[in-house]
C-alpha cells in the first residue's frame, strides 16, 4: 500500500502539470511527446540494464498497457484539461479504481468480496454525484473525456501490475514506452510548433515532469505496489489522488480549496478505509 501511494503522490502532480502544459502546448504535444520523452529514458534504462527483448507473449500483454496508460489515457486527460480546471478532474478521476478493480476481477480472476464491492461502488457513487452538483445536475464534456481516460488507465493500471508479477515493474512499464517510441514520436515531431522554443521555462518544466515522472518513474511504485499488494487492494490507493491533485493545484494553479471539494474528497478517503479491511481472494500467477 505504500509503495503504491508513492506512485499516486506522483500522479497527484499529473493533472496541475498538464493543466500548466496546455495553457502554451496543444493537447497532442503534450500526450504524445511526453511518452516520447519517457520512451527515450526507458531506452537509456533497458540500455544500462542490457536487458534482452522480451518475448512475443510479453510483447502482447504489453500491448493493452500501451494503449490504456501510454496513449489512451494521457490524450483523453489532456484534452479534458483544456477545457476545465485540474481540481474538478482529479475527484473526476477517483473513478479509475473502481474501474481497476472490474478489469482486474474479468482478466486476472481476483475475487473481491462482497463488503469490498461495496466499498468500491460507493467511493464511485461520490465521484459521480460530485460530478453532477459541480456540472448543475449534468456531465459535461471534461467528464465524459476523463471518465473514458479513467476506462483505458485502469486497463493499462491492471495488465501492467500483472505483468509486474512476471517481470520487473521497472522493464514493464520501460519496454511499454520503448516499444511505442516511434509511433509517440513520430506524433510529437507533427505536432511540435516553432514558437513552443519561445516559451517560459516553468512551462517546459511542467512537460519534461509529465515525461520523467508522471509518465515513467511514478510506475516504478505503482506497478510494484499493485503486483504485491494485489490489482483490486491497492488500486484503492488512487482514491488519495483527488486529495494530492487538489492540494497540487492550490499550490502551482492557485485554484480554490472549496468545502465541497474536501468534504467529497474525504468521504471517499473513507471508502479506502473500508475497502483496505475487506477479503479479496487472488488468483495464483
Amino acid at each position: 500500500m505504500l509503495i503504491g501511494v508513492v506512485g499516486i503522490l506522483i500522479f497527484g502532480l499529473t493533472l496541475p502539470m498538464t493543466k500548466l502544459a496546455v495553457e502554451v502546448f496543444s493537447p497532442a504535444f503534450v500526450s504524445f511527446g511526453r511518452a516520447t520523452l519517457a520512451g527515450c529514458a526507458g531506452l537509456i534504462y533497458i540500455g544500462w540494464l542490457k536487458a534482452p527483448i522480451p518475448p512475443w507473449k510479453t510483447i502482447k500483454k504489453m500491448l493493452f498497457i500501451i494503449g490504456g496508460i501510454v496513449i489512451g489515457f494521457p490524450f483523453l486527460m489532456t484534452l479534458a484539461m483544456s477545457k476545465g480546471s485540474s481540481s474538478h478532474g482529479g475527484i473526476i478521476l477517483g473513478f479509475m479504481p473502481m474501474m481497476t478493480t472490474i478489469v482486474g476481477v474479468l482478466r486476472f480472476k481476483e475475487r473481491p468480496s462482497k463488503g469490498f464491492w461495496f466499498a468500491s461502488i460507493f467511493g464511485t457513487a461520490l465521484v459521480l454525484i460530485y460530478a453532477l452538483i459541480q456540472g448543475a445536475g449534468q456531465l459535461t464534456i471534461m467528464d465524459f473525456l476523463l471518465l473514458f481516460a479513467a476506462i483505458f488507465s485502469a486497463i493499462g493500471y491492471a495488465q501492467g501490475g500483472e505483468l509486474s508479477r512476471e517481470i520487473s515493474p521497472r522493464l514493464v512499464i520501460s519496454w511499454a514506452v520503448v516499444l511505442s517510441l516511434p509511433l509517440n514520436g513520430l506524433v510529437t515531431y507533427l505536432a511540435f510548433q516553432q514558437e513552443y522554443l519561445q516559451v517560459d521555462a516553468h512551462y517546459w518544466y511542467s512537460f519534461v515532469f509529465l515525461g520523467l515522472f508522471s509518465m515513467y518513474i511514478g510506475f516504478f511504485f505503482w506497478y510494484a505496489g499493485l503486483s504485491v499488494g494485489g490489482i483490486s487492494r491497492v488500486s484503492q490507493v488512487q482514491l488519495l489522488q483527488p486529495f494530492f491533485t487538489l492540494i497540487f493545484a492550490n499550490i502551482f494553479l492557485s485554484e480554490q480549496l472549496t468545502a465541497i471539494n474536501f468534504i467529497f474528497a474525504g468521504m471517499v478517503v473513507l471508502s479506502i478505509l473500508v475497502g483496505k479491511k475487506m477479503l479479496v481472494v487472488r488468483a495464483h500467477s
